[in-house]
Formats: C-alpha cells, sequence, structure tokens
C-alpha cells in the first residue's frame, strides 16, 4: 500500500519546537499576570506612601508587561518570522530605553525634592517576593529562548533580570529608609541601575540579544 504522500506529518523536531513554543508562550502569559498585579500594588502603595521609588516599580512592571505581550505576538507567529522576530526585538528594545528614562527621572526628581517617603510594609513585602519571583522566570526565559534561538525571547529575559535588580534595589532603599532614615538611599542606587537599562535598549534595538 502506497502512503499518502500529501497527509502532513509534523517530524519530531516540529514537534519539539510546538512544545518549546506553548513553554515560551505559558512563561510570558505568568510574567505579564504577575506584572499586572506588581503594577497594581506598587502604583498604589506608592501613592499612598509618598514613595517615587513604588511607583517608578510599578511604572516598570507595566512596561515589562508591554514587553511580554510583545513576546506572546512573536510566539504566536510563525517559527521561522524574521519579521516578527526583528519587530519584538525592537519593540522590547524600546521598552528598555522608556523604563531607563522613568527610572533616571524619577530617581533624580526625589533626589532633588529631598522629600523622604513614608515607610511601607506593603512595598517591602512587594519586593521580597519580586526578588524571589523575578529571577525563576528570567531562567526559565533564558533556557526556552537558547532552544528556540529567539534573540527577542532573550531580551525579555534579560528584562526579567533587570526587573530583579530593581526590585532587590527597591527592597534596599525600603528597607534603609524605614530602619536608618537613609531616605536617599534608593534613588542613588536607582540612578546607578539607569545606564545598565539603558544600555540593554540600544542592544535590542540594534538587533542583538541582549548578554544574559
Amino acid at each position: 500500500m502506497v502512503p499518502d504522500m500529501d497527509c502532513a506529518t509534523e517530524t519530531p523536531e516540529d514537534l519539539r519546537s510546538s512544545s518549546l513554543r506553548r513553554a515560551g508562550l505559558r512563561l510570558e502569559l505568568v510574567t505579564i499576570g504577575w506584572n499586572v498585579i506588581e503594577a497594581g500594588v506598587a502604583i498604589g502603595a506608592g501613592w499612598v506612601a509618598g514613595s517615587v521609588a513604588l511607583i517608578g516599580f510599578g511604572a516598570d512592571s507595566v512596561i515589562e508587561s508591554l514587553s511580554g505581550v510583545a513576546l506572546v505576538w512573536r510566539l504566536l507567529g510563525r517559527m521561522h518570522d524574521e519579521v516578527r522576530e526583528r519587530m519584538a526585538l525592537r519593540l522590547v528594545g524600546w521598552s528598555f530605553i522608556a523604563l531607563a528614562a522613568y527610572v533616571g527621572s524619577s530617581a533624580a526628581m526625589s533626589l532633588i525634592r529631598s522629600e523622604p517617603p513614608e515607610s511601607s510594609v506593603t512595598g517591602i513585602v512587594l519586593a521580597i517576593l519580586s526578588v524571589i519571583v523575578m529571577p525563576i522566570l528570567a531562567r526559565a526565559k533564558r533556557r526556552v529562548a537558547s532552544r528556540l534561538q529567539s534573540g527577542a525571547m532573550h531580551a525579555d529575559a534579560r528584562q526579567t533580570d533587570i526587573c530583579a535588580y530593581l526590585s532587590a534595589i527597591l527592597l534596599a532603599g525600603l528597607a534603609l529608609n524605614a530602619w536608618c532614615g537613609w531616605w536617599w538611599a534608593d534613588p542613588a542606587a536607582a540612578l546607578m541601575m539607569t545606564p545598565i537599562i539603558a544600555r540593554e535598549g540600544v542592544s535590542a534595538l540594534r538587533g542583538k540579544a541582549c548578554s544574559c
């Protein structure tokens, strides 16, 4: 009996790619969900406490959510869709630039105004949770990105890494403000992070996956 050559069959490589893309989609959806909640809590707590750092952290979560949406759009396309890959990488790059601009300007204004925020237990708890969750998500994204050979997903994983760094900076700043009265610690550290974030954005806009 002659096999029907018109029947489309998936190769093991196709099945593996489909499985990896589904894994990538799950990671991005989890990231989007987490960041939407994180943004709401951080901005609300920052508004109550008068903390520019917390509000800036919430803005970072909004930007990372947009980056996640760009990656979902990329992963829903064809496996080797270079147009979607480049566009997703550029979207992630611009989100880095926007984040650097916001963090830098917010930190500078906080230092200029010399307005110490009130202590925020909610912010400290949120920062601790983010320090735990973000590295786990970033590591999982890098693993999938390497197997998919996706520069856009590598860049998004790097952004999740930076979110973890900002969480640690936020935690240090909130803790030092609450326990030592060092209100300037958080904006000063955020200013040091700004050029690192901007450099990652420029790399992504040039079409390069950020080094992980």
